[in-house]
């Protein structure tokens, strides 16, 4: 395998070695290599080396404070580790500056969070354009392309109606189309059915799972509900900050 110079991490600013990565679906997307993150006397992750592979399905499961949800934010670019590197498609995100890891977020990844975070003053159009229209497209254009994912999903009727005259389920769904409306190559849920019942949380892992495998984008779930993991062909659990496991699984799709 060659290996090529990528980035200086923060912390000791050692220069990181990193293996040369592909984007083409299968191969190695992004990465994890040797990350640790600490708050105050709190070692969150100790030590965590993952690959995470396109376009496919992949669960975090750990008990509380095992660093499942920091995993995610150090993977997300939204928390920078305090040693080791995260590499996405041959960069070091993990080495990118404030500005430029909110670019690639905006342009590269997709977020389902557990209370949706949709904004209650617009309507579903509106929220589901958000993206589109914070990385410069026109208007008209990502309005469009809102009110086609709304369709794909099933919700065009209820475009112009804002997140408090919607279900939980419903909030839910816009929140999944808002999230691939830009094309990611990695969409990111952490817990998107955990304020849901069982029946319409079934509903959304489905539809979460299967918009990510029609777009061909890297879908990685945190999640404590061992039901929710089952739909990801993936499993990868944490103790500690540390990997404990990572196998394949049978995803509820496929069975």
């Amino acid at each position: 395998m060659g290996w090529r110079r990528i980035c200086r991490f923060t912390g000791n600013m050692t220069e990181t070695q990193l293996p040369e990565q592909t984007s083409q679906i299968g191969g190695r997307l992004l990465s994890t290599y040797d990350i640790t993150k600490s708050f105050g006397q709190v070692k969150a992750l100790a030590g965590v080396s993952i690959d995470f592979n396109a376009a496919e399905s992949v669960a975090i499961m750990g008990p509380s404070g095992s660093g499942k949800s920091t995993l995610l934010h150090c993977l997300s670019g939204v928390l920078v580790p305090d040693q080791g590197a995260v590499d996405f498609t041959g960069h070091c995100l993990s080495g990118m500056d404030d500005r430029d890891r909110s670019h690639l977020r905006l342009t590269s990844f997709g977020f389902v969070f557990q209370d949706g975070q949709l904004i209650p003053e617009l309507p579903a159009r509106e929220n589901v354009a958000l993206p589109l229209l914070l990385t410069g497209s026109a208007r008209s254009k990502a309005l469009t392309a809102a009110d086609d994912a709304l369709e794909r999903i099933g919700l065009g009727e209820l475009r112009n109606r804002r997140p408090g005259e919607m279900s939980g389920g419903q909030a839910q769904r816009v929140a999944i189309a808002r999230a691939i409306v830009g094309q990611p190559k990695v969409v990111f849920a952490d817990e998107p059915t955990g304020s849901l019942d069982q029946a319409t949380g079934h509903e959304v892992m489905q539809l979460l799972t299967m918009s990510c495998a029609i777009s061909n984008c890297t879908l990685v779930v945190v999640t404590h509900d061992g039901a929710v993991a089952r739909w990801c062909s993936r499993l990868i659990e944490l103790r500690d900050g540390l990997v404990h496991s990572d196998r394949r699984l049978a995803a509820e799709g496929e069975r």
